[in-house]
């Protein structure tokens, strides 16, 4: 592999000559590469030649947004990107430690616990490859009807993947929202909580990556643990004693994660098409 040549000239800078680039298997949307120096650092790499121009920085964004909380997971640091890669501190995750799903809850609980007057984020940014857009909006059903679920579902009709019924019924959820999910603060989510995305620091404890940042419903945060693998409840009653929830919370969780299933139908295709009715026939019928 070549790499970039602003990442040459990084590990140049530093006095580092690279002795190895290891693939690492995981991502569907990005190639990653771990970077082995002769002198011992060693980085982590994702490149990606089709990727939107901003898409590096906008992760770049969202990771620096989660490193600021102390009592939060570790996150890596972004040290260096471009329109095409991201060079990363490498986490040398190691085997979880006995307290890992506990300890995960609690520092997500931390995560959670930041607040803004608002919903959105500084940037718009990228959910996968998908756009995801962040205008600060004061009322957060307004936000998640529109710049969620009507943003989704929207552009999943326009490239053929969502019938126009169910367009309509995205649209009839979106206006329930108000009597079906409580008030709830604007606070600092990961964005993309996936079983994936949570991984191990070098002491073996939790640690996180490949965020789609924003400010928005924790409980949204917390669906998606529950939607690719599902973390262990060890996790939620460690959240729940840490950063006490509304009753009924997991009975919500198929509302917020309507968005990543309409995010995956436009990302992979109509296999996401049944997912996506079952919610929509569960909260608004047929």
């Amino acid at each position: 592999m070549t790499l970039p040549p602003r990442v040459q000239a990084w590990l140049a800078e530093q006095g580092l000559t690279l002795a190895a680039a290891q693939p690492v298997a995981g991502g569907d949307i990005n190639q990653a590469f771990r970077l082995t120096t002769a002198q011992g650092p060693s980085f982590f790499l994702k490149r990606n030649a089709a990727a939107p121009p901003d898409m590096f920085a906008r992760e770049a964004e969202g990771l620096e947004a989660l490193r600021a909380v102390p009592e939060g997971p570790t996150v890596p640091q972004p040290l260096l990107w471009g329109p095409d890669f991201l060079l990363l501190e490498d986490l040398r995750p190691a085997p979880p430690r006995p307290d890992y799903w506990p300890e995960f809850g609690r520092r997500l609980a931390a995560v959670h616990r930041q607040t803004a007057p608002r919903f959105g984020f500084p940037h718009d940014n990228y959910i996968g490859r998908t756009p995801q857009p962040n205008p600060w909006t004061a009322d957060g059903y307004a936000f998640f009807a529109e710049h969620r679920l009507g943003f989704q579902a929207h552009l999943a009709h326009r490239r053929g993947l969502l019938p126009a019924a169910d367009l309509r019924r995205v649209e009839r959820l979106a206006a329930r929202l108000p009597e079906l999910v409580p008030p709830q603060p604007a606070s600092l989510l990961h964005g993309d909580l996936w079983r994936g995305n949570a991984l191990t620091d070098a002491r073996g404890g939790p640690a996180l990556i490949d965020p789609a940042t924003y400010y928005g419903w924790a409980e949204a945060d917390l669906a998606m643990t529950a939607l690719f693998g599902g973390f262990p409840e060890a996790f939620y009653r460690a959240y729940e004693a840490a950063r006490p929830l509304a009753p009924g919370y997991r009975e919500r969780f198929p509302i917020y994660n309507l968005y990543h299933l309409l995010n995956h139908l436009n990302l992979f295709g109509t296999g996401y098409l049944p997912a996506v009715q079952a919610v929509l026939r569960r909260f608004v019928g047929s």
